[in-house]
């Protein structure tokens, strides 16, 4: 037990490290930036998805249950709040100061919405299933201390 709190890099294939007692899982920060990167959020090793947006079943390196967690609406959700706050700012500037036809408007402003919910909606997931990850060992942790 103390080789595997003192070497996360170096898990018997058989340690579950979600319903571990003692979780090993970094702080909540770093997770989400490295589930953000595509990388596993307890060890760091990539990648985080099997495709755009699929969570592949476990980590290569530590044997975490990467699917153990569903982070269902919550990406789109924080995805649709983040380019809303980024497009209609920059939609509301280039109307006021510019006002160029609608055709125009959304000859530039559809793609762009489109382009960076693309682009967001993958890291925002990854850091969402960290996120997710690191709640359900930090109440396994509680639950076992409890029991």
């Amino acid at each position: 037990m103390d080789d595997i709190l003192h070497n996360p890099l170096r898990l018997p294939e058989d340690v579950d490290l979600i319903r571990h007692p003692n979780p090993i899982m970094p702080r909540l920060w770093r997770a989400m930036r490295l589930g953000a990167a595509n990388r596993c959020p307890v060890c760091g090793t990539p990648p985080l998805f099997a495709g755009y947006l699929r969570v592949r079943a476990t980590c290569t390196q530590c044997h975490t249950q990467l699917n153990a967690v569903h982070a269902d609406d919550i990406p789109p959700y924080f995805t649709i709040l983040l380019v809303g706050h980024i497009i209609v700012p920059l939609l509301l500037l280039v109307e006021v100061n510019f006002a160029p036809p609608i055709w125009l408007e959304a000859a530039i402003f559809l793609p762009l919405t489109t382009l960076l919910t693309l682009l967001l909606l993958r890291p925002i997931k990854g850091a969402t299933v960290a996120w997710l990850l690191h709640n359900e060992s930090k109440a396994d942790a509680r639950d076992a201390f409890h029991d």
